[in-house]
């Protein structure tokens, strides 16, 4: 987890945030260009992320939900300050599924990571905040598709050069076969899993979160362990772990084809 030491004091922030911060040492903690993210270290620690307004109403949201489940942090505030959506959550214990710890041992740390997913998949969701996530899912591709925004390694990296428009009738044909029946983390990524000594500690960055296709997820762990380890090999280690027959290898097309226009 990036952590970079940075001169505030609490009077840089709203009122609301600033026992948050005290006298304690505060890092930017940010991964995104779309938030900035504040660590600080008194007591456990906590994080403060600051967005556009509104933008992190859904994350506050599923955050609250995946605790209830025993899977996330709580969330200790969500609010507006005027300008911008502020959210503070204590540190989840252990580290990212990026350290050093975890990255030395990849053929344990892909057991893990499908184990986590099967289980995450099989949790029961009632009453989840996003109980469609793939109404909003398509609709963003849709709009990113009309405004022009696309990046096509998602879907040419695996499946060939293919023209954009090619990609998108792949999203308008297929993209209303998804289902909505597991409970999705949707940035399956090894930054957005916490571990403390290889034993599941909880899920961060929830925003894109709620009942859809499971093959999101997946697309998303593949993803990951081939950027993050540098190699295809992990592949069908991951897929045998998690369940190929749960797997359909075009939905996973699918997905990347959606994923173009994410």
């Amino acid at each position: 987890m990036r952590r970079a030491a940075i001169s505030m004091n609490a009077e840089s922030f709203p009122m609301r945030l600033r026992e948050y911060i005290a006298d304690g040492h505060v890092y930017d903690s940010s991964s995104s260009p779309n938030a900035t993210v504040y660590y600080s270290d008194i007591g456990r620690g906590y994080f403060l992320k600051k967005s556009s307004l509104g933008a992190l109403r859904r994350e506050a949201a599923m955050t609250t939900y995946f605790h209830g489940l025993g899977m996330a942090a709580s969330v200790l505030y969500y609010g507006i300050d005027g300008v911008s959506d502020w959210m503070v959550t204590p540190r989840v214990p252990g580290a990212d599924c990026t350290s050093p710890q975890y990255m030395a041992d990849p053929d344990r740390l892909v057991e893990t990571l499908a184990e986590r997913l099967r289980r995450l998949h099989m949790s029961a969701h009632a009453c989840c905040p996003e109980s469609d996530r793939m109404i909003g899912y398509l609709a963003h591709a849709a709009e990113n598709h009309r405004l022009g925004r696309y990046d096509r390694q998602y879907f040419t990296k695996d499946y060939g050069d293919v023209s954009l428009e090619e990609i998108y009738r792949i999203v308008e044909r297929q993209g209303p076969d998804l289902h909505t029946d597991v409970l999705l983390h949707g940035d399956y990524c090894l930054p957005n899993i916490i571990l403390k000594d290889w034993i599941f500690s909880g899920f961060v960055d929830l925003d894109c979160a709620g009942v859809g296709d499971r093959h999101v997820d997946v697309f998303w762990a593949l993803w990951t362990l081939r950027f993050n380890l540098h190699t295809d090999r992990y592949r069908d280690r991951f897929l045998d772990a998690y369940g190929r027959d749960l797997i359909d290898e075009d939905m996973l097309r699918v997905i990347a084809a959606i994923e173009v226009f994410g």
